[in-house]
């Protein structure tokens, strides 16, 4: 029965990314997809979400190949500003992504940043990073990190608060893998840039 389930929505274009993705770290599932797309949490999302994060402003948020913040439950995207998020980076519960803040001295003017995360990271429950920030490749944030200024060498362990490096990475030790089937959310790889173009401010 499983395996003629499978057939049925291998063989339906528009569903395809059920199959393509269920062995990547962010696979789209049936329920994520049901509460987000058929219910309408965070419908207008590109990328699975849970129902219970919220994201704002999607058309400011580029998300790479097998990334989907949000993906993980309570977690707050803010697209204020722009947000890119790199290739297979993964985000856990609880993290926040502010790109926008407020004046200090008139909290009725909104400050615009930009936070761009780099590929292959992993940034850690309950984190924190704060707008005009950029994180280099393979940086793994530690849980409950504050992150006030950037760190764009990347290939670095980095927590506290604020966050400092506490391990530096060996490079030649870092493993970038690709999946068999690439995607930018729920679009494939391959239609992304049309996508782009025509949809987002990123």
């Amino acid at each position: 029965m499983k395996k003629f389930i499978w057939f049925i929505i291998k063989s339906i274009p528009s569903l395809r990314f059920f199959y393509e993705t269920r062995h990547t770290q962010t696979p789209i599932r049936f329920r994520m997809w049901f509460f987000q797309k058929i219910l309408g949490f965070n419908r207008k999302a590109y990328w699975p979400v849970h129902f219970t994060s919220i994201v704002s402003n999607y058309k400011n948020i580029y998300v790479g190949i097998d990334t989907s913040p949000g993906y993980s439950p309570g977690c707050y995207i803010q697209g204020g500003g722009i947000v890119y998020v790199g290739d297979y980076t993964q985000i856990a519960p609880n993290v926040g992504i502010i790109s926008s803040n407020h004046d200090l001295h008139d909290s009725r003017k909104k400050v615009v940043g930009e936070v761009k995360i780099g590929k292959y990271c992993w940034i850690g429950m309950n984190a924190m990073i704060l707008p005009d920030i950029t994180i280099g490749d393979f940086t793994i944030v530690a849980a409950g990190s504050i992150v006030t200024k950037s760190f764009p060498k990347g290939h670095c362990v980095i927590g506290g608060n604020p966050a400092k490096i506490i391990k530096n990475l060996e490079k030649e030790k870092c493993i970038p893998f690709k999946n068999k089937f690439e995607y930018n959310g729920y679009i494939r790889n391959k239609d992304f840039e049309l996508f782009r173009k025509r949809n987002l401010n990123v």
